[in-house]
């Protein structure tokens, strides 16, 4: 170090230079995003679920971030458990699994947990893998393409061309699927509104019928009050009605005019047994039984 020639000093050592902030490697990133959930970084498990912008995350970090409106930037656009989708995986039948590594074996720590049910491809991050947000079943992009069906390749059920979501895919992906978000909730946002307006209308219709019916009740009942009325003042005005049904007691009149009774009631014998005659009227009885009433002679 004295310059006597036995070490020699290279730019490093004479230049300090400004270091570049480390930054990950690309495929370790992106193995990562496939192995650890995008709210809480921890390892996936089962129930796994992906949003419309096929992110994974674990079900349970989901449900504690909808409940506590949690601040994380990945899972914004998360609002309902409308806004997420259960997967349905497939499991891989090499995988073996964790092992204590002695050396003595190879051990490939790279074997993903789920592969395609079509091609058999592993969902490690090489491929490209998506899900359908019907029915929620994972298969790799080459089987969507090469093996064209109208139907599930996983559960059989219908599929729709444009239905399937990229799962961790590009920046140009992740923003074709948020158009494609934004556009959905819009629509589905204007026809909630226009079936609200149209059962307003309805109601509306119900309403002003109800209003008719009572209207034209009451407008009936006035109109028959009305005449009531009116027949009643008629009556009035023309006297008291005559009845032309038969009258055994009415009152007759005779030529000359005069009411004449019918029936006299004071020349009947039961009226005639409530007093005493004339004979009898001398044959007083008793003080103590005497009745007045009945000492009085018949008319």
């Amino acid at each position: 170090m004295g310059g006597d020639g036995g070490s020699i000093p290279g730019r490093q050592d004479l230049v300090k230079t400004k270091r570049k902030p480390e930054k990950a490697e690309r495929h370790v990133e992106r193995i990562a995003r496939w192995l650890h959930c995008a709210i809480t970084q921890e390892k996936l498990r089962p129930p796994i679920v992906s949003c419309e912008l096929g992110r994974l995350y674990n079900k349970e970090a989901v449900l504690e971030f909808l409940l506590d409106k949690g601040s994380c930037q990945s899972a914004q656009h998360l609002r309902s458990l409308k806004d997420f989708k259960e997967l349905k995986l497939t499991d891989n039948p090499a995988y073996r699994g964790p092992s204590n590594d002695k050396g003595d074996a190879y051990s490939d720590n790279q074997a993903s947990l789920y592969v395609c049910p079509v091609t058999g491809l592993e969902m490690s991050g090489r491929y490209r893998f998506c899900f359908l947000w019907r029915c929620g079943c994972v298969v790799s992009e080459k089987a969507i393409k090469e093996v064209k069906s109208d139907v599930c390749h996983k559960c059989g059920g219908p599929y729709i061309p444009g239905d399937e979501i990229v799962i961790n895919g590009t920046e140009s992906d992740i923003s074709l699927l948020r158009n494609k978000m934004l556009d959905k909730r819009a629509k589905a946002k204007a026809e909630k509104k226009a079936k609200k307006s149209q059962k307003r209308k309805l109601d509306e219709k119900v309403v002003d019928g109800v209003d008719e019916k009572s209207e034209s009740v009451e407008s009936k009942s006035l109109q028959a009050k009305f005449q009531k009325s009116s027949k009643k003042v008629e009556q009035h005005q023309q006297g008291p009605s005559v009845s032309k049904g038969p009258q055994p007691l009415a009152a007759k009149r005779d030529a000359q005019g005069e009411r004449k009774p019918e029936f006299d009631a004071k020349k009947s014998n039961v009226y005639k047994s409530l007093f005493l005659s004339k004979e009898d009227k001398d044959k007083k009885s008793p003080w103590v039984t005497y009745n007045p009433y009945y000492a009085m002679s018949a008319p």
